[in-house]
């Protein structure tokens, strides 16, 4: 696979977005910001968001929602890789914010959910409804984790629902081409989740004494970050320590694409034919672009 280098110098980059005129919208979790990059490499600042701005997509009324941990990583430097620690003791919670991204206004639209402060959340997807399907991480604490979950919302903050609570490490969330079903990677399991749809913001009931379906477990030790979904279905998770995406066909098998970082965290396809993919490697804090062997899923809402 070419792999192109896109620019660097970003303090651990995640949640890009494929904008229509050709420059990418991510995130810098460690920089608590907003950046564009054009194709060129140059970076500006879309807005500033505090916390730990993950996971970002496009909405239906043109702005982007971010998915903000709240600041629940200390930062280690780890043999020149940036690596996320520890939740610092500061940490209260997480929010989804809205940034407008013409004037860089940056707006709190969940910081609960009934009445349960949102602890970290991580990555969201729009719906053709225009609902979020956002995945809450948790965080750690000294005597072990806070976990996570999987929710849903509508963008303008009058209702959210939790749909799967008790999760360990819920991270990358993405939808079938068909909508039909709603993918979770847990970074700690190394494990795919398959979620049925059984109506807009509402889950089928699950197998027996399970939260939903497994799609696959990677062996030996593998961690899985946020992903994006190919118009064929499979799901392409962005693959850490094995560093780079993992791409997990439905049915259970897999296909591994290495990049040159172990702290590979997102994916998003764009282009003429969606087959531009691009990769943040946030442990050495890079951006790359490829030509990918099948064209990515088109998202509901761009700008």
């Amino acid at each position: 696979m070419d792999i192109q280098l896109v620019t660097e110098d970003l303090e651990f980059p995640e949640g890009p977005i494929a904008m229509a005129d050709g420059s990418i919208i991510l995130t810098e979790i460690k920089g608590q910001r907003l950046t564009r990059v054009t194709p060129d490499g140059k970076k500006t600042t879309v807005a500033e968001t505090g916390g730990g701005p993950n996971g970002a997509a496009i909405g239906p009324d043109g702005a982007i929602y971010v998915t903000n941990n709240g600041g629940s990583f200390e930062w280690l430097d780890v043999s020149g890789l940036t690596i996320p620690g520890p939740t610092p003791a500061s940490h209260v919670g997480g929010s989804i914010q809205r940034v407008d991204i013409a004037s860089g206004k940056v707006e709190t639209v969940y910081e609960a959910c009934d009445g349960k402060r949102l602890v970290g959340p991580n990555d969201l997807v729009f719906d053709r409804q225009g609902g979020i399907w956002f995945t809450d991480h948790g965080c750690s604490t000294p005597d072990g984790r806070k976990y996570g979950g999987l929710l849903y919302a509508r963008p303008d903050g009058s209702k959210i629902t939790r749909l799967r609570d008790h999760m360990i490490s819920p991270n990358g969330v993405g939808l079938s081409p068909d909508e039909s079903v709603v993918y979770a990677a847990d970074t700690n399991l190394g494990r795919l989740w398959a979620f049925d749809i059984s109506a807009p913001g509402e889950l089928a009931e699950p197998p027996p004494f399970q939260p939903g379906r497994v799609i696959c477990n990677l062996p030996g030790y593998q961690l899985l970050d946020s992903l994006a979904v190919e118009a064929g279905g499979k799901v392409c998770v962005a693959t850490i320590i094995n560093g780079g995406i993992t791409a997990f066909d439905p049915d259970g098998s897999t296909e591994h694409y290495p990049f040159p970082d172990i702290l590979c965290t997102n994916i998003c396809f764009g282009g003429a034919d969606m087959r531009d993919a691009w990769i943040t490697a946030s442990g050495t804090g890079k951006l790359y672009k490829a030509r990918w062997p099948r064209p990515g899923l088109k998202l509901n809402f761009n700008a």
